[in-house]
């Protein structure tokens, strides 16, 4: 067995919502509720993150991938659409190439097939020194708040205290293992352009962790492309009805 912890709601068309760093599967209660009219939605905490345990400080996306695809085929989760969030998508990226025409379809929210570049890598290096001297609480209280544009902090306050509090239950072994998984994870451009079922990027102009002038940079290797005016990395939530209704349509349309 797998050890992954999930839920899910609704029936047919199994569709994956894999959250990003320090999410866990909560992140997608709304979207999960909404969607489980017309598909069975499913939402894990990857291992490290919210009641899946990790095994020590280190995990490349390619055996998060391999426990995935066990999840998968032990709850009998067949041909799913898979939408991940940052984080989630260099997740879903890496289980496409595993499992290949085996996906339906795949979305990344706010994330990108490219790898990191040398300032992203320093990045994630003073990440995990910060991490691993100060703890998990202080970091996710300075990390979370600036995935959010700064204009808009005020008026999302709520929401951005509930994603604080869900990224406190992330294990410290899982936000160094991660750090450094995003850090070393490869270029997957081609296996997303080799890949023939719909594919979808949603990105915003003011993502602050995935530039906009990235996800132009690959808007062609997709099928579908939504970019958000004033949208930082939190469309989900920033703008709920809107991001909701394309992954809605996308999924109806990928069927």
């Amino acid at each position: 067995m797998s050890g992954i912890h999930f839920f899910e709601k609704g029936n047919g068309q199994p569709l994956v919502l894999i959250h990003g760093f320090c999410e866990t599967g909560k992140m997608w209660e709304d979207f999960s509720e909404k969607l489980s009219k017309e598909f069975r939605v499913i939402c894990p905490d990857l291992p490290g993150f919210g009641d899946s345990p990790i095994s020590g400080d280190k995990i490349s996306l390619e055996e998060v991938s391999v426990i995935l695809e066990d999840w998968l085929e032990s709850n009998r989760i067949e041909n799913p659409i898979v939408i991940g969030h940052s984080l989630g998508g260099y997740v879903s990226l890496a289980l496409l190439e595993l499992m290949g025409n085996r996906i339906k379809a795949i979305g990344l929210f706010h994330s990108t097939a490219f790898p990191d570049d040398a300032d992203k890598k320093e990045m994630r290096n003073r990440t995990i020194a910060f991490l691993k001297n100060n703890g998990v609480e202080k970091f996710v209280t300075s990390f979370v708040p600036p995935l959010f544009p700064e204009n808009r902090r005020a008026e999302l306050s709520r929401e951005i205290e509930s994603a604080i509090e869900d990224a406190k239950r992330s294990s410290l072994n899982g936000l160094v293992a991660y750090s450094a998984a995003m850090r070393d994870r490869k270029d997957r451009v081609e296996v997303l352009r080799n890949f023939s079922g719909p594919k979808l990027l949603i990105a915003g102009t003011e993502d602050g962790a995935v530039k906009i002038e990235s996800s132009r940079a690959q808007k062609d290797a997709f099928s579908s492309y939504a970019e958000l005016e004033g949208v930082g990395h939190m469309g989900m939530v920033e703008e709920r009805q809107k991001t909701l209704e394309i992954v809605r349509n996308f999924c109806i349309s990928a069927l």
